[in-house]
This record gives structure tokens, C-alpha cells and sequence, in this order.
């Protein structure tokens, strides 16, 4: 399908803390003549700065940024929502990470694209992705999907899917290491509660006939195996 053709360049504010990365994007962006690149940006403050000044139609931003080096792109995108909901934001990141694409969407996927950065040195899937959030649309990077559709996956696959809240929470605890007493302690329940919740856990996960000892080890075991997945 041939890309939307806008009347006027598209006006973009970039931020990156990677200079080689942020001058390379700069001579792609400047290339493209329906793009105008109107100022750039090394950080979270710098990039609102720029916003605030430059009003521009899209927001490039990679996610981790100083000054933390965690989620600065996913909060400059909501402090954009917020101020200048006109604004499309295009959030790149080094690593599939499905948490963060759907923290981005949380409150809606209008004008919002997540690209993983080895996408940016195809220009057309830049160019794409920048024109589609510009007119109000939104791209999830097929990766990032798929890695969406496997924890879903794993997660009605989990052995633990049968298990109440407080189930969980008991074995989370018995994962710990803590003993009947503790649990009990640490939920504000007795210990004879405690008790019914271990073997109903023990039931469901099919942990039966053996040594309590060995079936609490087995269900920690499942417990950790099941979480390091997720």
C-alpha cells in the first residue's frame, strides 16, 4: 500500500542519549523530504523542553533515557497525552518488551507506535510508522506481538491458572522459603487457614501422595519456573 502523502513535512522532535545513534537518525530523518526534524534531545527533560517549545506533530523517543534509564520514554509520552494529546509519540526500544508496549497503550492506542530501535535503520518502516501516529493511528512492532501472544500462551498454559489470589500468595511465600507459622504471620491468617490453602494448592497442581516437605518443594519449584516466564 503506497504510504499517506502529507501536504507539509511532518514536524519531529528526536531524543536519544546515544549520540552516534541520535546524529544517525538526524541525517535518515533529514533525508526524507515529507520529514522535518525540528529539534533533538538527550533526555527526558531536554525532550519536554523541546515539546513545550516546538510543538511538533510526532515525538521520536527512545524508552530508556536519562535521567533514570528506565521508562523515561513511556512517562514522556503520558506527560504529552496529558498536555498535548494531538501529539503522535513513536517509543523506541532495544528489547522486546511486551510490559512497556502496553504501558503505552494503557490509556489508548491513538497516535502511540512502539518500534524496536533495529527498525529504525529501515527508513520506510520509520517514515510508515511516523505518518501513521500522525494521522491518529497506532503500530506495534511485530515482535513485540508475538511476544504478547506467547505469554498469553504461557499464561493459559501455567499450572497455576487454577489457583485463587490467596493461593498464589501462599505459595509465593512458601517459594520464600517461610514455614506455616510465617505465612501465616505475614497474610494475617491462621495457620489452619494456611493449612487448607497449602493443600488445596497441592491439589490443584497434582501434588499428591508424597511428603509435604517434597510437595512444598515441587510447588516452589513450579512457582519459580512459572514466574521466570512470565
Amino acid at each position: 500500500m503506497k504510504p499517506y502523502s502529507f501536504a507539509v513535512p511532518i514536524r519531529l522532535v528526536f531524543a536519544d542519549d546515544n549520540y552516534l545513534l541520535r546524529e544517525g537518525v538526524k541525517q535518515l530523518i533529514e533525508s526524507q523530504p515529507e520529514l522535518e526534524l525540528a529539534a533533538t534531545a538527550s533526555d527526558f527533560r531536554s525532550l519536554m523542553e523541546a515539546v513545550d517549545k516546538e510543538r511538533p506533530t510526532v515525538v521520536i523517543t527512545d524508552i530508556r533515557m536519562p535521567p533514570t534509564g528506565t521508562d523515561e520514554g513511556i512517562r514522556a509520552a503520558e506527560q504529552i497525552r496529558a498536555s498535548y494529546p494531538e501529539i503522535g509519540v513513536v517509543v523506541l526500544s532495544q528489547y522486546v518488551e511486551p510490559e512497556y508496549a502496553l504501558s503505552l497503550l494503557a490509556k489508548g492506542a491513538a497516535g502511540r507506535a512502539y518500534l524496536l530501535k533495529e527498525r529504525v535503520s529501515d527508513i520506510e518502516q520509520l517514515v510508515n510508522a511516523i505518518q501513521e501516529v500522525a494521522r491518529g493511528g497506532s503500530v506495534i512492532d511485530s515482535k513485540v506481538v508475538e511476544a504478547l501472544v506467547q505469554a498469553r500462551t504461557r499464561k493459559a498454559d501455567s499450572p497455576l491458572r487454577d489457583l485463587t489470589a490467596r493461593e498464589k500468595e501462599v505459595l509465593a511465600a512458601m517459594a520464600e522459603g517461610k514455614n506455616n507459622a510465617a505465612i501465616a504471620n505475614g497474610l494475617f491468617l491462621t495457620e489452619r487457614a494456611v493449612e487448607k490453602h497449602i493443600n488445596s494448592i497441592f491439589s490443584k497442581l497434582g501434588l499428591q501422595e508424597e511428603k509435604d516437605t517434597h510437595r512444598r518443594v515441587r510447588a516452589a519449584l513450579l512457582y519459580l519456573a512459572d514466574t521466570s516466564q512470565a
